[in-house]
């Protein structure tokens, strides 16, 4: 990192790279999933109608087959638990760095978790028992190619095991060990999801084995990390960057060294761009987005102020941190959609935009519906006013 902040970006700067590096313009648009994947480092998977629409968003011909292609028939894209123990999916030429560098510590995380809470709540369970479930696991899958949770369950007794999360507690359940044991090794690379039995955007899906992942050093892999993000959501602040990754501050100011990250001015302090990325960049032609919940560009930054309205906030994320579908304009979120159950897509906006920005929204909703066709989506944790406007 250079010593000290030589230039000042704005935030409308800011907004013109945004509006190209994410793809967002229709001139900037890509061909592949592969190609967005990259531009954006990578795509929220938690809900997984996510990742079809913010691919789709930015697609030049957009189409969940082109997702699906991807998953399952290249294996391009692999999901991963990784920055904030958040499922993402990522191109797999770079799933090696990613593990190495985010994921890697949050599978052993979610392994200790999972072995206290077996000691605590399931009898005669320790590591040795674990490993052998694992083990059993495995080779049943190997034989059955692929394989849902339950149909493995039938498979390996030890699966059927359960549970009891929250004892004592309004939200108490009952969790099978099978659930939590096929988490545990998706998160060790060892198993993949396989295409749904439902829609492209259900969550009943089977299992797969995977091939190990190549192994990278973590601060190598660290620094691949920061620097394609930096390239993707630069300029940033080193608290965005320690936020998107779940580092600590001690990695996060590592990895910019090495990174040799470019310190600058912005208006909420001093950030960071990549070197060699301190030329302005030129704004793109107007554009209009309809992004989806947990969109990797809404999610990008911890500090927001700059394309986000702090008052609406309360509006647009629920209670632990997750954004609803946003309607974007130029660079700033200017509203909230949702599809309601009939198909139709419908958005609020929080102010007058003017006629060419409604407009262009209408083209946005158009095209979107387009390519859904008779999909509904449910998202997985709807605001507040997402069920307003679902009404």
């Amino acid at each position: 990192m250079t010593d000290a902040p030589t230039l000042r970006i704005s935030a409308e700067q800011r907004r013109a790279r945004l509006g190209r590096r994410h793809l967002l313009a229709p001139s900037t648009r890509a061909a592949t999933v592969e190609e967005v994947t990259d531009a954006l480092v990578a795509l929220h998977a938690t809900d997984p109608a996510t990742v079809y629409l913010s691919a789709c968003a930015r697609l030049r011909e957009p189409r969940a087959e082109e997702v699906d292609r991807a998953f399952y028939q290249d294996l391009s894209l692999v999901r991963l638990l990784c920055m904030r123990r958040t499922m993402f999916a990522v191109t797999a030429g770079l799933a090696p760095a990613v593990y190495a560098g985010a994921g890697r510590a949050i599978a052993v995380r979610e392994r200790a978790m999972l072995v206290k809470h077996l000691r605590e709540r399931a009898d005669g369970w320790d590591e040795e028992r674990l490993a052998g479930a694992e083990k059993d696991t495995l080779a049943a899958l190997a034989v059955r190619g692929e394989a849902t949770t339950a149909e493995l369950c039938e498979d390996v007794a030890a699966l059927r095991a359960t549970l009891v999360m929250s004892p004592g507690k309004p939200y108490e359940a009952r969790q099978s060990v099978g659930s939590r044991l096929l988490r545990l090794l998706a998160a060790d690379g060892l198993v993949r999801r396989c295409r749904p039995r439902a829609t492209w955007n259900s969550s009943l899906f089977p299992w797969a084995p995977a091939e190990a992942l190549p192994e990278v050093p973590v601060r190598e892999a660290k620094a691949e990390l920061a620097g394609r993000w930096l390239r993707a959501f630069g300029p940033a602040t080193e608290a965005d960057l320690k936020w998107w990754t779940g580092w600590t501050v001690t990695d996060t100011r590592r990895a910019l060294t090495d990174v040799r990250a470019v310190a600058v001015e912005l208006a909420e302090g001093p950030g960071f761009v990549a070197e060699g990325d301190e030329e302005p960049v030129a704004a793109c032609e107007p554009w209009a987005a309809l992004l989806p919940s947990l969109d990797p560009t809404a999610m990008g930054w911890k500090l927001r102020d700059w394309y986000l309205d702090p008052e609406r906030v309360p509006a647009l994320f629920d209670g632990t941190g997750n954004i609803g579908p946003t309607v974007w304009w130029n660079g700033r979120i200017v509203g909230a959609w949702t599809q309601r159950a009939d198909g139709e897509v419908v958005w609020r906006l929080f102010a007058d935009t003017g006629r060419e920005a409604r407009t262009a929204l209408e083209a946005e909703a158009a095209r979107l519906s387009g390519w859904l066709g008779e999909t509904r989506i449910t998202t997985r944790f709807p605001t507040k006013l997402e069920r307003e406007l679902a009404r």
